[in-house]
Order: structure tokens, then C-alpha cells, then sequence
């Protein structure tokens, strides 16, 4: 199983937090958000090597990162930073732009797990790869945001399930949501499925948002999902950025 963290966006929305660094290297209770979710990743024994894709601005921030994360302590595994070459957001592949563009540099024909760079979770990810292992087809992970306004769930992909635990309906940012279970940009593809993503693009279809593929997909093959429980932050603008730094590492 191969991992890949997304971390090629501009994140203007944080500015100027990010104006010199990108957002998965901002640090949330004493270490970058990009650890945390590093340190999950590697917790899982089935992966066997980290790919971090970047834009062309941030790339040498990520390898400066690295080099030194990597003189403190074992990674256990390789990992490897990519860059897309983007300078900016009128450039930018996209996240499902990126995805493609690191399966052809890498070769990449196992199962792959992708991880948004600024997606704080505090659940291990064993969950998802053991319906994964069962399954033995792609999952999706989710978090419920019951009793959440309905103005915040609309700014997510919004998922329903059937009693198998099948994603029946998978909608990208709905404007009135049907439901509260939210895409939380965890993704465990089948090695099986990972060759669609240049279908996908080949057909035209968006490749920005991760969570269109997947609106996509579940159309064309069974795709499942899997409620993550514990804490959970999408670091979009400073105050979920603020938030996230309240509680961390406490609830970690």
C-alpha cells in the first residue's frame, strides 16, 4: 500500500500565515499539521512508502521539513516529496490534478491511501484499512456532523450510506445537505480502481476538489464508507486554525 498526502494548495484564506510556508507545515500543538498526520500514516504497517506532493513554491519547505524530521527519529518507511511545478493558483493541477500526476511519477500500482495535508485527525487509521482488507474495495472515511447548521455540513461532501455500509449518494459542497455524514479527504483506493483516475480526467471532469472523483466513482464501482471517531479539524482559515490549537495535543 502506498500513501499520498496532498499538500500542493496556496491556502490564501490563511494569509499571511501562508504566504511563506504551506499550510500542512503550519504548526498545531508544538509540530507541523503535516506530522500529525504523518505519524498516523506510518502507524500502519500495510504502507510501505509517503509520497508528499507539493506546488513548485512549497517544495523545498516540505524537503527542508523532512530533512530534518527525518534526522530526529525513524520514519520506518521512505518518504518522498514531489513537485507539481504549479507556482500559483491560477496554475494549480488541482487536488484530483495531483493525484494523477504522482500515480505516473511514482508508478504507483498498489492500493494508495490519500490524505489531505490539512486534515487533523485524532482516530488511528487501522479502521479503514480493516473494512478496507474486507471489503476489498474502495472506502471513504467519514465523520458525522449531527446536530452541526446545515450551512456548515453544505461546505462538505455529503454522503449516504447503505445498511452494507455502500455510499448510495456522495455530493460535493450540496447547497441544502440531505444528510450529516461529511467525506473527511481520508481515501482508500483498490489498486483495482486507482487506473480510473485518468479516466476521470480523460472525460473532462473536474480536478480540484479530491471529493468529485469520488462523487464520480461510487457511480462506476462499489465505494464504502467508514465513520473515523475522535476529534477532527479541516484547517481552512484561522479559526479552525485556532481551534485546532486549543485542544492539541490533548486530544490527539
Amino acid at each position: 500500500m502506498k500513501c499520498l498526502l496532498l499538500g500542493a494548495g496556496y491556502a490564501t484564506r490563511l494569509y499571511p500565515l501562508t504566504k511563506n510556508q504551506p499550510k500542512p507545515l503550519l504548526p498545531v500543538g508544538g509540530k507541523p499539521i503535516m506530522e500529525w498526520i504523518l505519524d498516523k500514516v506510518v502507524a500502519v504497517k500495510e504502507v510501505d512508502s509517503v509520497h508528499i506532493i507539493s506546488n513548485h513554491k512549497f517544495v523545498d519547505n516540505y524537503r527542508v521539513w523532512l530533512e530534518g524530521l527525518q534526522a530526529r527519529r525513524s520514519l520506518k518507511v521512505p518518504v518522498l516529496v514531489h513537485d507539481d511545478g504549479s507556482t500559483s493558483n491560477d496554475d494549480r493541477l488541482g487536488a484530483i490534478g495531483d493525484i494523477r500526476f504522482v500515480i505516473d511519477q511514482a508508478k504507483i500500482k498498489d492500493d494508495l491511501l490519500v490524505v489531505a495535508g490539512d486534515n487533523l485527525f485524532s482516530a488511528g487509521l487501522g479502521g479503514i484499512v480493516k473494512i478496507f482488507q474486507k471489503l476489498g474495495s474502495s472506502v471513504v472515511g467519514l465523520k458525522d456532523l449531527a446536530g452541526a447548521p446545515a450551512d456548515l455540513i453544505s461546505q462538505y461532501s455529503v454522503v449516504e450510506l447503505n445498511p452494507e455500509g455502500r455510499i448510495t449518494r456522495f455530493e460535493e459542497k450540496p447547497p441544502i445537505p440531505k444528510g450529516t455524514l461529511i467525506s473527511i479527504a481520508i481515501y482508500l483506493y483498490a489498486k483495482k480502481h486507482v487506473p480510473l483516475v485518468q479516466r476521470y480526467i480523460d472525460e473532462g471532469n473536474k480536478p480540484d476538489q479530491p471529493g468529485y472523483f469520488v462523487q464520480w466513482l461510487h457511480r462506476q464501482v462499489p465505494v464504502y464508507g467508514h465513520i473515523l471517531e475522535g476529534t477532527w479539524f479541516d484547517i481552512g482559515d484561522i479559526n479552525s486554525y485556532t481551534k485546532a490549537n486549543e485542544v492539541y495535543p490533548d486530544n490527539a
